[in-house]
């Protein structure tokens, strides 16, 4: 079998040489460039005609990200590409996935739609799927989906003396509750007051719990992180232990990182979904694997 053609879209060439590592791929080579004006240039400088194209892209950051994307994908078809499919280890624009008020855009289904439209695959980790079962009600293309819950699970039982998993809020319950099964570790679930998007308070319906403990707070995605560290604070206060705050993706707007250590995290640990200093859990080969499976 022909080996796929690895592409890295800017920023994810770490991403792309994992991928090369860990399935029967090749390194490709692409050009992008940025006009003065914002345009984007493209150019594919490797052979793609009946090949099969992987682009590596994770989609934090989507609104630069997307017309380079777009390009690459749209010019390995005219040159000839047999297949071309999409590495994204962050998939963006999932969260608004209902209209909240009249007229607001539900942007997951029209983004779904963009990117089903110039690729035949794609793979992922662990997107934000709250209101959907499945990718397949909004992508047309088929999806793998890599679960970072046992990864998440092996380093809490690698790192974490006697811990217990904490979700920040309802939503979280559908990872935390994995993540403690693999782990074979309590966990519990706060309570959470949003009051906007900076304004946030959790409460401990069971402090108790927490006694002999290190607070372990999972969540899927770490954005303004004022979820996390009004957790951070509560649990601090109640058990008297900083917690160790775990990520899937390191979206972290602004200063979130530093202002989420300063609330009393007593380390920050993410997966390398996106790039980021906190980075500690690999996902690689769980990507690769998942890749493989969808290029075969």
């Amino acid at each position: 079998m022909t080996p796929a053609v690895i592409l890295a879209l800017p920023g994810n060439e770490r991403l792309a040489a994992g991928l090369v590592a860990a399935m029967p791929a090749e390194a490709g080579r692409l050009t992008v460039h940025r006009f003065p004006d914002g345009e984007s240039y493209v150019r594919i400088d490797t052979p793609v005609a009946g090949r099969h194209v992987v682009l590596a892209c994770t989609l934090h950051d989507p609104d630069t990200k997307l017309a380079p994307l777009l390009f690459a994908a749209a010019t390995a078809r005219e040159l000839g590409a047999a297949r071309v499919g999409l590495v994204t280890p962050y998939l963006g624009y999932m969260r608004q996935d209902k209209r909240f008020q009249d007229g607001e855009c539900i942007t997951s289904v029209h983004f779904a739609r963009l990117i089903s439209s110039h690729v035949d695959w794609l793979a992922t980790v662990d997107p934000h799927l709250h209101r959907r079962a499945s990718l397949d009600e909004i992508f047309s293309i088929p999806g793998a989906i890599v679960r970072a819950a046992p990864l998440i699970a092996q380093w809490v039982r690698a790192h974490v003396p006697a811990p217990v998993v904490v979700g920040p809020d309802s939503e979280s319950e559908q990872w935390v509750s994995v993540v403690a099964r693999h782990a074979g570790v309590p966990w519990l679930v706060l309570e959470k007051t949003r009051r906007g998007d900076r304004d946030v308070s959790v409460s401990v319906p069971d402090a108790a719990a927490l006694r002999g403990h290190t607070p372990v707070l999972v969540d899927d995605i770490i954005s303004t992180a004022r979820t996390m560290m009004a957790a951070a604070r509560r649990l601090a206060a109640d058990g008297g232990t900083g917690p160790v705050c775990i990520g899937v993706h390191a979206v972290f707007a602004g200063d979130a990182h530093a202002e989420l250590l300063a609330a009393g995290a007593s380390r920050v640990v993410t997966v390398n979904t996106i790039p980021h200093a906190s980075n500690a859990i690999d996902a690689t080969d769980a990507i690769a694997r998942a890749a493989a499976g969808m290029a075969a």
